[in-house]
């Protein structure tokens, strides 16, 4: 609890900033765009015909991303210091809370099942800039983002799941005793993305379709990898943003909204990305204490499709995403859905 409290606290100051100088005007523009963002395997509930708890079976995120321009002259500084983020575009600062969960494929076993994930919940918060630089017709977005946060008991990962299902009325899983231990957590996560900003790369009627290629990465005790792929829509008014947001490791879009141009806007979408995996704490078990682990494998691929819609300040996506096999001895690829609904105030 001290560690949560003392991440929070740190968040807290860092809002609380006082302005530079004299100026009176407020730090801190609470305009922006606020999202949630659920991914969950329920969502896959038709898997062979029974419900799903396995591998990353759920993910949380309350995101806020503000408005362009950074106001606080810090994040100025760090902004224009990172060598591979370019600040001269529309800079955005935001901050998150999130919490993923991860258990084996039988959550009805209280012993240890060695030969599957261990149990083990990744509980952060979160402070990101992005840069969204036009020119020439062309855009490109880069994202760092920086995640702090706890892995094993005291991320409440247990507590979170057993609730959840005693709500539902699911089966309570049984293993949380085998969870990862308490072990404090950094991932660092930059990415750039492309696309055409102007105009899409291709039009059929009233329709638009573009391509947004990205590379990234992070590196950390939690996730350490380097990723490239892609993600193509077609649809109307595809500039409102750069796709649909995830929680990473995945295909993460933008937390932003532009605005539609005329109120509306909608797009269907198809993404890949390609991982190649130096470290993952959930399965490669905690960094200095002995715990239970998996062999990871170190290529990791995810596929996700879906739909967006924009109604003036709102914005709703789902997403169906399958993912590779993460380590030697998963019986199945990964499968679940993510929702998230963001409102831009």
């Amino acid at each position: 609890m001290k560690s949560i409290r003392f991440l929070v606290f740190g968040i807290a100051c860092a809002f609380a900033a006082p302005a530079a100088g004299r100026d009176a005007t407020p730090v801190w523009d609470w305009r922006g765009t606020y999202s949630i963002l659920v991914e969950n395997d329920k969502f896959n509930s038709w898997d062979q015909g029974k419900q799903t708890d396995r591998n990353f079976t759920n993910g949380l995120r309350i995101n806020w991303m503000s408005e362009p321009g950074l106001r606080w002259e810090p994040l100025k500084a760090l902004a224009a210091w990172v060598p591979v983020f370019d600040a001269s575009g529309k800079t955005r600062a935001g901050f998150a809370l999130g919490q993923n969960i991860y258990t084996p494929e039988d959550i009805s076993r209280r012993d240890l099942v060695r030969t599957d994930r261990p149990y083990s919940g990744w509980t952060y918060l979160a402070a990101a800039l992005t840069s969204d630089l036009g020119g020439e017709g062309k855009g490109r977005l880069d994202t760092l983002e920086l995640q702090l946060g706890l892995v094993g008991p005291q991320s409440f990962a247990e507590q979170t799941q057993k609730e959840w299902h005693k709500l539902i009325g699911a089966r309570p899983p049984l293993g949380w005793n085998n969870q990862l231990r308490n072990e404090p957590g950094v991932a660092l996560f930059y990415e750039r993305k492309w696309r055409r900003q102007e105009t899409p790369i291709a039009r059929i009627g009233w329709l638009e379709i573009d391509a947004t290629p990205h590379i990234g990465g992070s590196v950390g005790n939690v996730f350490t990898y380097a990723a490239a792929g892609a993600t193509f829509r077609i649809g109307n008014d595809l500039s409102v943003d750069y796709g649909p947001p995830r929680i990473r490791p995945g295909l993460a879009g933008s937390m932003h909204i532009d605005p539609p141009a005329d109120g509306f806007a909608y797009y269907a979408f198809f993404g890949f990305e390609g991982r190649a995996v130096a470290r993952d704490i959930t399965l490669d078990g905690n960094t200095l204490a002995r715990s239970h682990s998996v062999d990871r494998r170190p290529l990791v691929g995810d596929l996700q499709m879906g739909v967006a819609a924009l109604v003036g300040p709102m914005r709703g996506t789902f997403s169906y995403v399958m993912r590779t096999r993460e380590f030697d001895g998963q019986r199945s690829p990964d499968r679940f859905g993510a929702l998230s609904i963001s409102y831009r105030y």
